[in-house]
């Protein structure tokens, strides 16, 4: 009976949305001041339906209630509690169940936190939001119901995927559809906008924080899924160019562009048009990346790729959604002519560049995902587009980026004079470019790249740094260090996401560079050298997990003599799901990571060994976190949490609301 509600509650959220979408749009249009506020309610409305909804599904798979198809094809009872949850959207069906519970949690926020939005941009915002949850509540309906009953129900489940079980992937796709979802608000605040045929320094304002949630926790999600990789594959890297982690790294990319346009708009009233332009490409990637994963047209180690019919469902989602904005885009675009001047040296300009950057970097990343399919399609010809592709043609952009980002953030707004703004950075980057060169010196023979990711990594970091202490002026240390201290969080979080961005850069750089590699057969007893350590093989056991049986390698790691780690990789095998994985077995470390693989058992009794010695490998994701961290900081600031600077709304009778 629960589930029979849970699904009765998304028909009715489907009727809600409806409402949302056409009652407020309608009174934003006519100045009815109740009919705008219905878009409030029904928005608060369907996030209670939909929240009911996905609690019925995850009842059901907590419960392996095995009358539900979905729980049959994704679960078993013998799983830990941790997966049957995971299970609940670790599938297409109650994936998309949470892509729109997340979709309608946007628009309640948006109906509860937005009092200080004018009440026409606020409904208009709300009826945008209904139209994107009424197409995919409708998606969901009658091409991917979570809700299907068996008649004859089996004694157990088929279990879910192996390489989901696991606690990084388990939380990966929400924080991954809290970004992607969150950029449907920036396409809502876009469309919003145009309709109104006003683009200011006010909605630059209140897009922004929008913009930077979604941004935070795609950041987050992206970071997720490759630390899995990393550890979980067993194949030793933390970044494939899989047509998924391209999917969610395209909307990454447009969305913080988006973000320092945003801030153009905000400061200066300049680069309106290309900003709504961003607002609804960044939403548009996302839908893109939703078309790959469910449509079957690419294959990836983690697709939804089942059905090609829910493919064309999803890109006439997308048809409407991008191309009805566009189109109206380009009916209002002499409506959005900038105000604000600039000259080619100045803020503006360097925030113009770092998002030409950014919008050919995801281009290029596009046109590598896409283009297998246009060659099949066109040609008739199987391509495959790999690491080599994208490491030539979209590191460039990322090279620039770095060098910009330190001056671009410290550079006058309005007109500026490049020696004047460049005069107290040299020293930050001569120490960053000092510091390339006694890596380069360290390492001779080696790679360039080591030492050029180290220096721009330094030189963001440092630049980041000065970024902070340049805005407490003159005077005494003791005076400065106050002022330090009382800047805006915003200030702060602008800083410490760009000296994370840094980290990362070196992580990146000091892994491809110089990690160290060792695959060879190993038998039990025997010792092997990685790098400036040694490896034996103490003992191989055949063991059983809860719902997997594994094969566990007991390897011991010295260094001159002195024990460092033991470390226990295992090959495991799902009997229920027929999938074995590897589990990688990693003795983490500040500045090196020690890597272990046990492959198969080979005919003369030993076994496959790969071993890596890998170079400050969790920079990568320390990185990552830092740069979250700054958006959270910048995310607390009091300005975004109550539009300070924005235009109040305007008041009228509670009948009507007066044209503006």
């Amino acid at each position: 009976m629960f589930i029979e509600l849970g699904h009765f509650a998304l028909i009715l959220a489907l009727m809600v949305a409806v409402i949302q979408m056409v009652v407020p749009l309608i009174g934003a249009q006519q100045g009815w001041a109740g009919w705008m506020a219905a878009g409030d309610a029904a928005a608060g409305t369907q996030f209670l339906l939909i929240g009911f909804s996905f609690a019925a599904l995850t009842y059901a798979f907590v419960t392996s209630d095995f009358s539900v198809a979905l729980v049959v094809a994704n679960s078993h009872t013998a799983k830990p509690l941790i997966y049957k949850v995971a299970g609940v959207w670790g599938n297409h069906e109650g994936s998309m169940l949470l892509w729109v519970l997340i979709l309608s949690a946007y628009g309640a926020a948006a109906a509860l936190f937005g009092n200080n939005l004018p009440p026409r941009l606020r409904a208009r915002v709300l009826a945008v939001q209904g139209a994107i949850g009424v197409a995919f509540l409708a998606f969901i309906l009658f091409t991917s119901n979570p809700f299907l009953r068996l008649e004859v129900p089996p004694f157990n489940g088929k279990d879910l995927n192996p390489l989901l079980q696991d606690p990084g992937l388990a939380f990966h796709p929400p924080f991954l559809y809290l970004g992607y979802v969150g950029l449907s608000m920036a396409f809502s605040f876009a469309v919003a906008a145009l309709i109104e045929g006003r683009v200011d320094a006010a909605w630059g304002r209140w897009v922004r924080p929008w913009t930077l949630a979604a941004w935070i926790f795609l950041t987050i999600g992206i970071a997720l899924g490759s630390w899995w990789a990393y550890y979980e594959l067993g194949w030793g890297g933390f970044w494939f160019w899989d047509p998924v982690e391209n999917a969610s790294f395209m909307p990454w990319l447009i969305a913080a562009a988006l973000l320092h346009s945003a801030i153009v708009v905000e400061k200066r009233e300049a680069l309106k048009s290309w900003t709504i332009l961003l607002a609804i490409l960044a939403f548009g990637f996302s839908m893109i990346g939703t078309f790959i994963v469910r449509s079957g047209v690419l294959t990836s180690v983690h697709a939804f790729a089942t059905d090609p019919t829910r493919g064309v469902f999803v890109l006439a989602i997308l048809a409407v959604f991008t191309g009805g904005a566009l189109m109206l885009y380009a009916a209002r675009a002499g409506t959005m002519e900038a105000r604000g001047v600039f000259a080619p040296v100045s803020r503006e300009s360097a925030l113009v560049l770092n998002n030409v950057l950014l919008a050919v970097a995801a281009f290029v990343v596009f046109v590598g995902t896409i283009w297998p399919l246009v060659a099949e399609l066109a040609f008739a010809r199987k391509l495959s587009v790999g690491a080599p592709f994208f490491n030539a043609a979209f590191t460039p952009f990322m090279v620039a980026l770095a060098i910009i980002l330190p001056l671009g953030a410290v550079i006058p707004w309005k007109r500026a004079r490049a020696g004047r703004a460049m005069r107290p950075l040299w020293p930050f980057l001569v120490l960053a470019v000092a510091f390339g060169a006694l890596i380069w010196a360290m390492q001779t023979g080696r790679s360039a790249l080591g030492p050029v990711g180290a220096a721009l990594g330094v030189w963001l970091m440092l630049g980041a740094a000065f970024d902070l202490v340049q805005r407490t002026g003159r005077g005494a240390l003791r005076a400065r260090l106050g002022r330090l201290l009382r800047l805006p969080r915003a200030d702060w979080g602008k800083a410490v996401a760009h000296g994370g961005l840094g980290i990362t850069f070196i992580g990146i750089s000091a892994m491809l560079a110089w990690q160290q590699e060792v695959i060879r057969v190993v038998k039990v007893g025997e010792t092997f050298a990685l790098g400036a350590y040694e490896v034996r093989l103490s003992d191989v056991q055949r063991l059983e997990g809860p719902n997997y049986l594994t094969t566990m390698a007991f390897m011991d790691i010295s260094r001159d003599g002195s024990p460092v780690a033991r470390l226990t990789p295992e090959k495991r095998v799902y009997p229920v799901a027929g999938m074995p994985t590897t589990e990688a077995a990693i003795d983490n470390g500040l500045f090196r990571d020690l890597y272990l693989v046990i492959g198969d058992p080979q005919a003369d009794g030993g076994w496959a060994v790969r071993g890596y010695v890998k170079p400050m490998a969790n920079w990568i994701w320390g990185g990552a976190i830092i740069m979250c961290l700054g958006g959270f900081l910048s995310l607390s600031d009091r300005r975004y949490r109550i539009a300070a600077g924005a235009r109040p709304a305007t008041q009228a009778p509670a009948s009507r609301v007066p044209a503006e």
